[in-house]
């Protein structure tokens, strides 16, 4: 799993902190959010998800690194 964070698009609610204090942070200059570690463990991509689907700005982006692209469906006809 990668997470990023745009701290452009950061609005400071704080929900990322609240929710997984472990991973993320708030500034002390700004306020604005900032990772606290790059690595996840598995027990972790709840959170992980919660954060992101919480994040009021969408400053968080989540992306499964096992997902597999679907390929178009070919016509049967």
């Amino acid at each position: 799993m990668q997470v990023s964070v745009d701290r452009d698009r950061c609005c400071s609610s704080g929900m990322c902190v609240m929710n997984a204090p472990d991973i993320f942070e708030q500034d002390d200059q700004d306020s604005l959010v900032r990772l606290r570690q790059t690595q996840f463990e598995p027990a972790q991509f709840a959170v992980l998800r919660l954060a992101a689907d919480l994040c009021p700005g969408g400053a968080i982006s989540v992306t499964e690194e096992d997902a597999v692209e679907a390929a178009p469906a070919e016509d049967a006809g």
